[in-house]
């Protein structure tokens, strides 16, 4: 064929109308917005043109031939007959060193007022977590200036850590010493679902300065819409992700799963799914695996350690929401409201946190002094009410003895001021002359 005759088709191309998959709005339910179309897969994106311009939606869901929306902003304004028109797949969100020092909404949206991001990538929010064979073992040690997390709980490069909490103990103010002082080349911070206030404080009080340059910021607040929450934790992992590509040590810390947790229930409510456990759907619970899983080691250099805060209910330890995000972690660390209360910060309770890989980090010596440590504090938590009534009759039980001698100065060992950073050998050296004089 002649490139006459090609010529001719190209021009014919050049004014062919492209054809969009679309449908139309039927109604509005809640906050969903249900349409006849377009046939879009579950997390893909569509455009909604209403009279006030075009708006993004969320496929959420399907039931009977029509498809469920969640659009990421409020559904005030669309109106039966809004043509709705197939996106692209899933959200992107930019990527780059650009996004150090930044803030940004669940979208890449800078929301910091420093103006565009410079020279960012595009990549989607979804993946799926690496191969189980192609993770690398932890072997190495992450420091992250806390004595009591360093010296007890021992975390590697690479591991999955919850923090448990009720509200109001500390565990934004734990994250944020994390953030300042733990040996990492980057981090990420998702904020999910946190009061409009708590982020301005979180940044300025919290992370500081020094926190700020280091970090990359995700913020969707608790008035968002439910998929931009959800989606605020995706991207998150995304950027958590590209950064340990291209060989980095990443610290990931997301604050909370609890709210993630709830913005997939309002998703999942909407889109027809019945309530099992505490009024959560299953896909409440079905997202978290696929979602820690992400974070890790895989088969590169970098790794992505993560910390991830769970509020839970009256301070629970068995919260359903805290059950299963610890049975998918690497172990956990638990805020008491009794320490708390005593000006005990951070305050880790050593008896209810655990490590699953502190075993495997720590040397057989470090390893044995965090035991002795910890049972030494549950030998005290035993008979507590006896000592500050009078009761505990001193020689009963020598290791009861001991325990109590050494309780006030374990608890000037955990308690740690604000801003200020302990390496790891210091602080084990100081944890063996505790345990030993005891």
């Amino acid at each position: 064929m002649t490139a006459l005759a090609l010529d001719r088709y190209h021009s014919q191309l050049d004014r062919a109308q492209v054809r969009q998959a679309s449908g139309v709005v039927l109604r509005v339910v809640g906050l969903a917005v249900v349409a006849s179309g377009p046939a879009a897969p579950v997390g893909d994106t569509v455009s909604v043109h209403t009279r006030g311009g075009q708006r993004t939606a969320v496929v959420t869901g399907f039931r009977e031939g029509e498809i469920i929306l969640q659009p990421l902003g409020a559904v005030d304004g669309i109106r039966p007959g809004d043509r709705v028109i197939a996106g692209h797949g899933p959200l992107e969100i930019p990527v780059g060193p650009g996004l150090i020092g930044r803030v940004i909404d669940a979208i890449g949206n800078p929301i910091d007022g420093k103006g565009p991001i410079p020279g960012s990538a595009r990549r989607s929010i979804q993946a799926e977590p690496p191969p189980a064979m192609s993770r690398r073992p932890i072997r190495t040690i992450m420091e992250t200036g806390l004595r009591v997390v360093d010296g007890l709980f021992t975390v590697g490069r690479g591991q999955r850590m919850g923090i448990f909490a009720g509200s109001g103990v500390g565990k934004s103010t734990l994250l944020g010493e994390m953030a300042k002082h733990a040996q990492a080349a980057v981090n990420v911070i998702a904020l999910v679902g946190e009061r409009g206030r708590e982020v301005g404080e979180f940044i300025e009080k919290a992370l500081g300065p020094a926190g700020v340059a280091r970090s990359v910021v995700i913020v969707a607040t608790g008035d968002r819409p439910a998929v931009e929450r959800l989606a605020a934790a995706y991207a998150a992992h995304a950027i958590a992700e590209h950064f340990r590509d291209a060989g980095l040590d990443v610290m990931l810390m997301m604050d909370s799963v609890t709210r993630l947790c709830q913005a997939q229930r309002e998703i999942g409510l909407a889109a027809g799914e019945p309530s099992v456990t505490r009024g959560f759907p299953p896909s409440a619970f079905a997202i978290l695996p696929r979602l820690l899983e992400r974070s890790g080691t895989c088969g590169g250099a970098g790794s992505i350690t993560a910390f991830y805060s769970v509020l839970i209910e009256g301070d629970d330890e068995n919260d359903p929401v805290g059950d299963a995000v610890r049975a998918i972690l690497d172990g956990h660390l638990f805020l008491s409201r009794r320490l708390a209360g005593l000006s005990i910060y951070p305050a880790i309770d050593p008896t209810l946190s655990v490590s699953r890989l502190l075993v495997d980090l720590a040397s057989p010596e470090e390893y044995r002094l965090a035991m002795r440590a910890r049972e030494m504090w549950s030998e005290y938590e035993r008979v507590r009410d006896l000592v500050e009534v009078g009761a505990y009759r001193a020689g009963a039980d020598p290791k009861v003895d001991k325990a109590i001698a050494a309780h006030p100065q374990l608890l000037d060992w955990i308690r740690q001021s604000i801003g200020a950073a302990s390496d790891r050998q210091t602080s084990i050296a100081q944890l063996q002359q505790i345990v030993g004089a005891a």
